[in-house]
């Protein structure tokens, strides 16, 4: 692994030290690649994943629209998805990814979906 990964592990690892989600509160983890982005509602103490959302679903992929604008309409999914749970708040984790652009729209629609953190 390079010295750039290796720092990356690092900053993703105290993250989740800190971070941990729950059944009623769980983990908004996000994982951005080069062309698409993921968000997952991850319950840590039963090791499940409650709910998932990416670029790659049909109705955000038939978008037209920058990647951002994507971001946005993911986290909009997955907080649709946490509502029909009845879940209202999780823990966001950015997975070491700065909370900047994709990122933090991610978040942002998150938000306006009804999810709180």
């Amino acid at each position: 692994m390079n010295v750039k990964s290796l720092r990356k592990q690092r900053i993703k690892y105290t993250i989740r030290k800190k971070v941990s989600g729950s059944a009623q509160s769980p983990r908004l983890a996000v994982f951005r690649s080069n062309t698409d982005i993921y968000a997952q509602l991850i319950d840590d103490i039963n090791g499940t994943t409650l709910a998932a959302a990416s670029s790659k679903d049909k109705e955000i992929a038939a978008q037209k629209g920058t990647k951002t604008e994507k971001s946005k309409l993911v986290g909009q999914a997955i907080a649709k998805k946490a509502v029909a749970l009845g879940l209202s708040s999780c823990v966001f984790d950015r997975g070491g990814f700065l909370y900047h652009g994709r990122v933090k729209a991610v978040a942002e629609g998150a938000r306006e979906g009804g999810l709180t953190f």
